[in-house]
C-alpha cells in the first residue's frame, strides 16, 4: 500500500480554510469558539460545519485545535466544545491538555499538539500509550531525530512543521509572556516577547548588543526537504499561520502542494496524497514574494546555523536590489535607481511596498508611486526616510502588488479526475461509464445513430467529453477497439457530461450524509479504552502544564504527582524558555566555537524597558535557557 502524504494548512476562518482546500491542502486546522492556542482566531461551529462539508467533497479533513491548557472551572465548557466539533463534522482534535482523555465525549480521533513538547522517543511513547493517533513533533528536530521517533512509535502518524514562523522556545514550555505580563502562551494569549528588542548585557552590566531582536528567528522553509521528511517517517506536513491572511495561505499551500504532487508522481507508487482532486490553473506560487522574515531550514540537518532574523522581527519581504543612484530628492518625493537582483518573482511595479533597514536596525517603509524602465522608482517619503536612503542600501519588497492581485483574482480550481469509458450496450445503444480514484462509479445508457466516420466521431467525442464540469475533470480513456461509434452532437455530449458531473457530486454529498448519520455520537471516555497495562511513564516530570484535576489523574496513573501549571502557581522555580537556538553561538562567542571545553558558559542578561531576564547556557545539551534574572 502506498503511504498517504498529507499537506496540513492553517485556517484563521472558514473562507481561508476553503481557499487552502482549493489550493491543494489535504487537511486544514482551525479553532472553535474557545481553547485554541491563537485567541484572535476563534470560529463559530456553524462556520466550521460549512468548511467540513466543503473539505469532505475532496476527501480532505478538518482538525479542530483545542490545544490550550484548561482550568478546572472550564472542563465542562471544553467538553461541550468537543461535542460541537463532532457535530460540525471535524475529523480530529489537536489537544494539549490530557484532562480531555478523562472526559465523557463522543468518539473522535485525538492528535497530540506540539504543545505537548514532543521531541524525544520517550515522550512519543508516553503519548502513544495514551492512545493518540498522531503526534505533532517539535520544530527543532533533525531528520535523524524524527526517524528515531518514528521507529519508537510505529503505531502513530508523525506530523512535522514545514513552513512559517518559528518560536524560539520548545513549544508548550514557554512562560516568558506569562512571566512578563500575565498573558499565557499556553492559553493562546502570547505577547510574542521573542519578537521584542533587547539590550544584551554581561554580568557587569556592559552592553554587548544594543536594542536588538535577539530572540527572533527567521521563518522555517522546508520546501525542498519534503521527500527526506517522508523518508524519515513523517506523513503530515504542517504549515504554520492561523493568523495569516488568505493570500499568504493560498501562495504557500499551492507551492507545497505542487512539490508534494511532484514527489508522488516520481515515487514509483511509494506515495500518494491523502485527499483527491488537484488545483488547476490560476496563479504561479512564489513563497519569497509573500510575508517572511527570511528563511531557514533550522535544525533539519542536525547542524547549527545563523537562525536569527537579524535586526528586524517583522517581515520585510523579498530582496529586490541595491540603490545605485539617488536621482532627485525634495518636496517629499525621492527618485532613485536600483541595481536589480536577477531572480525577482515579478518586476517592481507601481503600488509595490518597499523598505530598507537603517544603520540601527530600524525599518523604513515607502511605496512605489511610479516605476520607469523597471528600475527608476519615485516614492513619496518623509525627510527622515529620504536622508537614510543612500547608495548601496539594500531594498526589500514587503508588498508585491502584481503578486497580490494574482493571488486574489487568478485563482485555481480544484478538480477531481474522472475517467470515462464508452462501450456498446448488450441491449442496444451505448453505455458511458465514469469512475474516480475515490471509488465513485456511475453509468449512463443512451441511444444514438452510428457515425459514418470513426475517426471524426472519435475526435468529436474526445473534444466534448474530455472537459471540466462541476467538481470534476473528465478524460475519455476507453472506446470500443473497433467497429462503429455513436454519432453524438457536441451539444448532446456536453449535456451528458454535465449530467454525470451533477450525479457524481450528489453521490459525494450522499456519502458525507451517510458518514454523518453513521457517526456514533454515544458518549465515551477515551481513558477507559486505553490498555493501562501498557502505559509508559514519561521522561518529563516537571513543567507539565497541569491545570485541572483530570489531567492530574492521568499523570497520577503512572506515579507522577503533577505540580500546578505555572499559570496557576508562579511561585515555583521554572525555566521561562529552553531553546535549541543559542545567543552565544549567534554572537560568535560560543565556547565550543573557540575550542574551549568548558561545560557551561557564563550567563548573559536580556533587558527590555528596564526589566531583565537571564540567559544561561546548558553547553552539555547545547541549549539556551531563559530564567528570571532575580528568582
Amino acid at each position: 500500500m502506498p503511504v498517504a502524504l498529507e499537506l496540513l494548512a492553517p485556517a484563521r476562518n472558514k473562507d481561508i480554510g476553503i481557499a487552502a482546500i482549493d489550493c491543494g491542502a489535504d487537511a486544514v486546522y482551525i479553532a472553535g469558539p474557545d481553547f485554541g492556542a491563537r485567541e484572535a482566531a476563534g470560529n463559530p461551529f456553524g462556520d466550521i460545519a460549512l468548511l467540513t462539508d466543503y473539505a469532505h467533497r475532496f476527501g480532505a479533513k478538518v482538525y479542530l485545535t483545542l490545544n490550550t491548557i484548561i482550568y478546572e472551572e472550564e472542563l465542562e465548557k471544553a467538553r461541550q466544545c468537543v461535542f460541537g466539533a463532532v457535530e460540525a463534522g471535524c475529523d480530529a482534535l489537536i489537544i494539549q491538555d490530557l484532562g480531555i482523555l478523562k472526559m465523557s465525549i463522543p468518539p473522535i480521533e485525538l492528535h497530540a499538539s506540539t504543545q505537548c513538547n514532543i521531541r524525544t522517543p520517550e515522550q512519543a511513547r508516553w503519548l502513544a500509550s495514551l492512545g493518540f493517533r498522531k503526534l505533532v513533533l517539535a520544530r527543532e528536530l533533525s531528520l535523524e531525530q524524527i526517524r528515531g521517533i518514528a521507529e519508537a512509535v510505529p503505531e502513530c502518524e508523525l506530523e512535522c512543521f514545514i513552513h512559517g514562523a518559528l518560536c524560539v522556545c520548545y513549544s508548550g514550555q514557554c512562560y516568558l509572556s506569562q512571566y512578563l505580563t500575565g498573558r499565557s502562551a499556553n492559553r493562546g494569549s502570547c505577547i510574542q516577547a521573542c519578537r521584542s528588542l533587547y539590550d544584551v548585557q554581561d554580568a557587569s552590566g556592559k552592553v554587548l548588543l544594543p536594542n536588538k531582536a535577539v530572540l527572533s528567528l527567521k521563518d522555517l522553509s522546508l520546501l525542498d526537504r519534503l521527500e527526506q521528511l517522508a523518508g524519515a517517517g513523517a506523513t503530515s506536513f504542517k504549515i504554520e499561520g492561523r493568523l495569516k491572511n488568505i493570500s499568504y495561505v493560498r501562495n504557500i499551500v499551492r507551492a507545497y502542494s505542487d512539490a508534494l504532487d511532484s514527489i508522488v508522481k516520481n515515487s514509483g507508487g511509494r506515495y500518494t496524497r491523502s485527499s483527491w482532486g488537484t488545483p488547476e490553473g490560476g496563479f504561479t506560487p512564489n513563497p519569497t514574494a509573500t510575508f517572511n522574515r527570511g528563511y531557514t531550514s533550522y535544525f533539519i540537518d542536525g547542524k547549527r546555523g545563523k537562525w536569527n532574523s537579524r535586526d528586524y522581527a517583522k517581515g520585510i519581504g523579498e530582496p529586490v536590489g541595491r540603490v545605485s543612484d539617488i536621482l532627485s530628492s525634495g518636496n517629499g518625493t525621492t527618485v532613485f535607481r536600483l541595481s536589480l537582483y536577477p531572480e525577482l518573482s515579478t518586476p517592481v511595479s507601481n503600488g509595490d511596498g518597499l523598505c530598507f533597514i537603517g544603520r540601527k536596525g530600524k525599518i523604513y517603509g515607502m511605496r512605489a508611486n511610479s516605476v520607469k524602465n523597471g528600475c527608476e522608482i519615485s516614492c513619496l517619503m518623509p525627510e527622515e526616510t529620504s536622508a537614510r536612503l543612500v547608495k548601496g542600501r539594500e531594498i526589500f519588497r514587503s508588498f508585491n502588488q502584481e503578486m497580490e492581485s494574482s493571488l486574489n483574482h487568478n485563482l485555481p480550481s480544484r478538480l477531481i479526475p474522472a475517467e470515462l469509458t464508452l462501450s456498446c450496450a448488450e441491449e442496444g445503444g451505448w453505455v458511458l461509464r465514469a469512475s474516480t480514484v475515490e471509488g465513485l462509479e456511475l453509468q449512463r445508457h443512451f441511444n444514438a445513430e452510428p457515425a459514418r466516420e470513426r475517426a471524426k466521431a472519435e475526435a468529436g467525442l474526445k473534444a466534448s467529453l474530455s472537459r471540466k464540469s462541476g467538481l470534476f475533470t473528465f478524460t475519455l480513456t476507453g472506446l470500443p477497439e473497433d467497429g462503429l461509434l455513436p454519432f453524438l452532437p457536441s451539444s448532446a455530449a456536453n449535456a451528458l457530461r454535465r449530467e454525470m458531473a451533477v450525479e457524481l457530486e450528489d453521490m459525494l454529498y450522499d456519502r458525507m450524509d451517510t458518514a454523518r448519520e453513521e457517526a456514533d455520537m454515544t458518549e465515551s471516555i477515551p481513558w477507559e479504552k486505553i490498555d493501562h497495562s501498557r502505559l509508559v511513564r514519561p521522561e518529563q516530570v516537571t513543567q507539565l502544564n497541569c491545570a485541572n484535576s483530570l489531567a492530574k489523574e492521568v499523570y497520577a496513573a503512572v506515579g507522577i504527582e503533577a505540580a500546578p501549571a505555572y499559570e496557576l502557581d508562579g511561585s515555583g522555580r521554572v525555566e521561562l524558555m529552553r531553546c535549541k537556538y543559542c545567543l552565544r553561538y549567534e554572537m560568535g562567542i560560543c565556547p565550543k566555537q573557540s575550542g574551549n571545553r568548558v561545560r557551561k558558559a557564563s550567563p548573559l542578561y536580556l533587558v527590555n524597558n528596564g526589566r531583565p531576564v537571564m540567559a544561561t547556557f546548558d553547553c552539555f545539551r547545547c541549549e539556551m535557557v531563559i530564567k528570571p534574572a532575580n528568582p
